[in-house]
C-alpha cells in the first residue's frame, strides 16, 4: 500500500522529522527518522533519483557522516559506485585534506582517499543537509585538487544564502525539498510546522 503524498512539494516525509531537543551545539532538526522508515526512505530516494541522469555521473560521493546514508542509496539505485569523504584521521591510506566551517561555526578538516579516481571523473556530491555550505565547499576542493568534476549536488533541503546561491546558478543542485515551497520557506527559518505535533511514533517502521 502506498501514501498519497500529493503534490510534488508536499514531501509528506519531511513532516516525521524530530526537532532538536539538545540545544545550540547539535542541528536544528534530526533527519534520521526518515532513514528509519523504509517507506519515507525510499520515497525520499525516489523523489532524488528522479532528476538525476545515471549517464552524467561516475561515482557518488558522500560527506561524513549522515551524507552517507542518502549518497549510497542513490549509488545502488543509479548503478554507481560510492566515494567516502571523511573527518579527519579516519582513512588508514593516504589521503588529501581540506579545512571548513560546519554549521555550528567549527573548523574542522575533511578527507578524502589519495588517489580516488582518474583526471575527468564525474563525481556527485551528497549530504543530508546543506545549511551554511561550509562543509560541501570542503568536498568540492577535495574533488577539483583531484581534477575531478562536481557533476551536481544532492541533499534532503539547501537553505536559502548567499553560499547556496552560488551553488544553486554553478551546480545542478537537486533537493527532495523544492525551492520556493512552504518547506522551503520552514527550512530557511530552522523551524518546521509539524514540529507542533511532531509524534516519534510515526516513523517507527511497520
Amino acid at each position: 500500500m502506498s501514501i498519497d503524498k500529493g503534490p510534488r512539494d508536499d514531501r509528506w516525509y519531511f513532516s516525521i522529522m524530530a526537532p532538536n531537543t539538545k540545544g545550540d551545539k547539535f542541528a536544528w532538526l534530526d533527519p534520521t527518522s526518515i532513514y528509519i522508515n523504509g517507506r519515507a526512505y525510499h520515497d525520499l530516494l525516489d523523489d532524488l533519483c528522479d532528476e538525476l541522469n545515471p549517464e552524467d555521473i561516475d561515482v557518488v560521493a558522500g560527506l561524513d557522516a549522515m551524507g552517507f546514508v542518502l549518497a549510497a542509496g542513490i549509488a545502488a539505485r543509479i548503478g554507481c559506485g560510492f566515494l567516502p569523504i571523511r573527518k579527519a584521521g579516519k582513512l588508514c591510506v593516504e589521503t588529501d585534506s581540506a579545512s571548513m566551517t560546519n554549521y555550528s561555526g567549527k573548523t574542522q578538516s575533511m578527507e578524502m582517499r589519495l588517489p580516488a579516481y582518474a583526471p575527468g571523473t564525474r563525481v556527485l556530491l551528497v549530504d543530508q543537509w546543506v545549511e551554511t555550505g561550509g562543509t560541501m565547499h570542503g568536498a568540492i576542493q577535495l574533488i577539483e585538487r583531484q581534477k575531478g568534476i562536481v557533476a551536481g549536488m544532492v541533499a534532503v533541503v539547501m537553505e536559502d544564502n548567499k553560499n547556496t546561491e552560488i551553488y544553486r546558478k554553478k551546480y545542478k543542485c537537486i533537493t527532495a525539498i523544492l525551492p520556493n515551497t512552504k518547506w522551503q520557506d520552514q527550512a530557511n527559518a530552522q523551524y518546521l510546522d509539524s514540529f507542533k505535533t511532531y509524534n516519534p511514533e510515526e516513523a517507527f517502521p511497520k
